[in-house]
């Protein structure tokens, strides 16, 4: 279960790096530094159902199975607080995957599906930021798990801080990116270190 979540963490992450790059670079005037991913999985731009599916679907479904595996690892006296953290997560997994369900609309930014969009983003940070907050706050008394944790921590603080307060400070696109890196980060290292018996039952 832990390598299949390690194969998956690492098949999300290059799946999505490489549709950002791929689509990014043939699409005409597009930055990665003022423009929102979204943009290219946008309606009436060439290649958006693609982009969509690259870049968002497969990659949150890949890693909600990833996140997955670490509710399996827990110990059976887990407590609420890590249960209730692993299940936020999960969420922000699907959230990220339905970002790609709702194209925003370049042309008109009061669009229902600008709204939805957004809408799925704020789930995914808010649900990561208080899914790892709390699996870093149940799981930081192991001694095992104490790396996780702080990588936990960290992440969150880093999401939060780029995804909600660098916004206006940088360009969009920038903290967008800063904040998607550092969620496929803390899904590279702590499914790669997790282990079901590091845990006391």
């Amino acid at each position: 279960m832990n390598r299949l979540a390690g194969y998956c963490a690492i098949a999300a992450s290059l799946v999505c790096l490489a549709a950002v790059l791929g689509f990014g670079s043939v699409l005409d005037g597009y930055s990665q530094v003022y423009h929102p991913l979204g943009l290219l999985g946008g309606k009436e731009i060439p290649n958006a159902l693609a982009f969509n599916l690259f870049g968002f679907v497969i990659p949150g479904g890949l890693a909600a199975i990833a996140i997955s595996s670490l509710r399996a690892s827990l110990p059976s006296a887990a407590g609420w607080s890590m249960r209730i953290g692993v299940q936020l997560l999960v969420l922000s997994a699907i959230a990220f995957a339905a970002q790609g369900l709702v194209s925003i609309d370049p042309a008109d930014l009061g669009a229902p599906g600008n709204r939805y969009h957004a809408v799925a983003w704020t789930l995914w940070w808010i649900a990561f930021v208080s899914g790892a907050l709390l699996l870093a706050w149940s799981i930081r008394r192991y001694p095992q798990w104490r790396t996780q944790a702080w990588v936990s921590m960290g992440a969150a603080i880093t999401v939060l801080a780029f995804a909600l307060f660098a916004a206006g400070a940088i360009p969009s696109g920038i903290s967008e990116r800063i904040a998607f890196a550092a969620w496929f980060g803390w899904l590279l290292l702590v499914t790669r270190n997790s282990r079901p018996s590091a845990l006391p039952t």
